[in-house]
């Protein structure tokens, strides 16, 4: 089986986990979960389709599955492990407090920044409700224009892909006009726009860069490795550098060391009461 060249995301500038070269990290050529991994993502590049994206925006979107409070959901997370993350396999609940412990330490003025580090990921909730992995987790890239070549495992996973064949959505463009704005751009779906749309729906005053971190995280093709620029506009690339700032604390907070959660709770619960009071709808 041929297999493309690894892809590695890193920032030289932040401090590594001590024993864990910044090679390790988001290394999609081999390792223990490689097999694991490359399953989920060739599902996920074979079925998600522009139809298939607007499904679930149908689905999903208008918040109608349950109402649990943040905590309740962050919880919950200690029943996934992701399947197409090659760096842990522990529950997604202690990433949760790994990531905003992180930005804690360095944005300690910014309480907004760090709870999204905390809830970034709950959008993974959908696999607890039905949806398989690869309609959840993993990087996400945009559907209805052609398929970029810093998508991971671009070269062998998309070819039962029927819009890669299509040649109204293979183009540089596709249904979209040049710099037209994320914002109007469909991504495949998972996590990310899901939580987005949890936000957008219980309006949670969470600042515009905070959504955006949480919206386009998983979009390592665009702020890892500078595709799909063309769709951009000038909101998103002010925003850019926002959601590089908190992806070094998303990848690189990474490790066995677990933190200890229920220490961590009664701070985090506080951010929770300003932000995102209540019972919100999902």
């Amino acid at each position: 089986m041929q297999i493309i060249a690894s892809v590695f995301s890193y920032r030289p500038e932040y401090p590594l986990q001590e024993g864990k070269d910044k090679s390790q990290f988001r290394n999609f050529e081999s390792g223990d979960l490689f097999e694991r991994v490359f399953n989920t993502y060739k599902l996920m590049h074979k079925h998600q389709t522009l139809d298939f994206v607007k499904q679930k925006h149908a689905e999903w979107a208008g918040c109608t599955h349950s109402r649990m409070t943040v905590m309740e959901s962050i919880d919950r997370l200690d029943q996934l492990i992701d399947e197409s993350d090659p760096d842990v396999d522990f529950p997604n609940s202690f990433h949760a407090f790994q990531t905003a412990e992180g930005i804690r330490r360095e944005h300690p003025d910014k309480d907004w920044f760090q709870l999204v580090g905390l809830i970034h990921d709950i959008g993974k909730i959908m696999a607890l409700w039905g949806e398989p992995q690869w309609a959840v987790v993993g990087d996400t890239y945009p559907v209805g224009c052609r398929f970029q070549n810093a998508i991971v495992f671009r070269e062998t996973t998309f070819v039962d892909n029927p819009d890669d064949k299509n040649s109204s959505l293979n183009t540089e463009c596709g249904i979209y006009e040049t710099h037209c704005g994320l914002g109007n751009v469909l991504m495949s779906w998972g996590h990310d726009e899901y939580l987005y749309q949890v936000m957008k729906f219980n309006k949670c005053p969470i600042p515009e860069e905070g959504l955006y971190m949480i919206r386009f995280h998983s979009f390592y093709p665009w702020h890892t490795h500078g595709n799909y620029m063309h769709l951009c506009n000038e909101k998103d690339l002010k925003m850019l550098p926002w959601v590089k700032e908190f992806n070094k604390f998303d990848l690189y907070t990474k490790s066995t060391d677990l933190p200890d959660v229920e220490q961590l709770k009664p701070y985090y619960q506080s951010l929770i009461d300003k932000y995102c009071p209540g019972v919100l709808s999902w």
